[in-house]
């Protein structure tokens, strides 16, 4: 007899007396567990099944996944604010949210009656707010808290410890009317004269003195709730020109490794500060663009100088050597692309051209969904947000 007319048979005896005909060995049948009979599977214990769903972002994952894509973008900004209108500065962040604003100016009326409070609550992700205390020539509070020597002044008459005494005063002056971000210390090194372009706002032309004076500041504002700003990496303090008049060119990269990159080699281990990067053309580095532009300098800071704090462009909106050549919306692009994980205008307004044109951007795959990401980290673990 044939092997299938035997196998024919088989089933048809099986069918008839209720035995289960055999399965032949070239073809095992798998049988689910739901189908092993109530006896058989009392004896054998089911495995528990492995969930297929992954876990809910939680922290810094679950404030990004909860934003809607123009407003992970927005918190990438800095924008200018008018002083003396308290009203427009909060109607701004209800209105597009972005991560910060920055207050410079000499009108007070922002910085006076808890008048940011109502900023903070129009912001559903907490909003920076900076100003530029450094001193000298370079401050917002003195009217309102007294006045503040410049950086070459500290240096030359008070001693490390006395000067972070002085940042954690201002700092706490500066807290207490809702700041939360100092542009400073300026960590230029320069020998410039005092009404020069850095001139007194340097410590000191020699740049162990300036990170020891600029770090004492620091560590001031911080203590007091302040997150300070480095500035102007990689160096402003040897370039020819102002960058607030026109394009700026530092020495050669090898000439700032010797002098104006000194003090920020220990700054990685400085917490909880950002940097912010100059619109200085540097030969040997950035090809001719300026620094906050250019891939090259937040990569030179990031690898050997090994920061991995947040990182502010200067000003984009109301220098020369940014503003004579690249719109804004184009810049802040640029910036962003580059490595910079906020962009900052001074002179406010625009923020919906920008706000397009960094969504173009993540659209077309310009600004990568990676890159959005860790500036985002960045940003939101810097000012507390998750």
């Amino acid at each position: 007899m044939r092997r299938t007319e035997l196998l024919g048979l088989l089933t048809l005896a099986a069918v008839l007396t209720g035995c289960a005909a055999p399965v032949p060995a070239q073809a095992p049948a798998p049988v689910p567990i739901t189908q092993v009979p109530p006896s058989t599977a009392s004896s054998v214990p089911s495995p528990e099944p492995t969930p297929s769903v992954e876990a809910a972002p939680t922290g810094c994952e679950k404030v990004i996944a909860d934003m809607p894509p123009r407003r992970r973008l927005a918190q990438l900004v800095v924008v200018g604010v008018d002083p003396s209108n308290p009203r427009a500065a909060a109607d701004l962040v209800r209105a597009e949210q972005i991560g910060g604003i920055f207050i410079g100016g000499n009108a007070t009326a922002l910085l006076r009656g808890n008048a940011l409070s109502a900023v903070q609550a129009a912001a559903t992700v907490p909003v920076s707010v900076a100003v530029d205390e450094e001193g000298g020539r370079v401050q917002r509070i003195d009217a309102l808290d007294g006045d503040l020597p410049s950086a070459r002044k500290m240096a030359r008459t008070m001693s490390p410890d006395e000067v972070k005494a002085l940042g954690a005063e201002r700092g706490r002056a500066l807290r207490a009317r809702g700041v939360t971000v100092d542009y400073a210390p300026d960590v230029d090194v320069s020998d410039q004269p005092d009404g020069a372009v850095i001139g007194d706002r340097s410590f000191s032309p020699d740049p162990e003195v300036v990170r020891a004076y600029a770090f004492a500041f620091a560590e001031g504002l911080r203590a007091a709730g302040i997150q300070p700003v480095f500035k102007h990496f990689p160096g402003h303090g040897h370039a020819s020109g102002d960058s607030h008049q026109g394009t700026v060119v530092t020495p050669p990269l090898a000439t700032l490794r010797r002098d104006d990159l000194v003090p920020y080699q220990a700054i990685a281990e400085f917490d909880g500060a950002a940097v912010m990067v100059g619109h200085v053309a540097v030969p040997g580095l950035t090809a001719g663009k300026p620094a906050s532009l250019a891939e090259p300098a937040y990569r030179l800071l990031r690898t050997d100088y090994h920061f991995d704090g947040p990182v502010i462009t200067d000003d984009l909106g109301a220098m020369r050597a940014i503003s004579a050549r690249y719109p804004l919306p184009t810049a802040v692009v640029q910036a962003l692309v580059a490595g910079a994980d906020q962009a900052l205008w001074s002179s406010g307004g625009r923020v919906g051209d920008v706000l397009d044109r960094l969504e173009k951007a993540a659209s077309t795959g310009e600004l990568t969904g990676d890159r959005i990401h860790e500036a985002l980290l960045r940003v939101l673990n810097a000012k507390q947000a998750c």
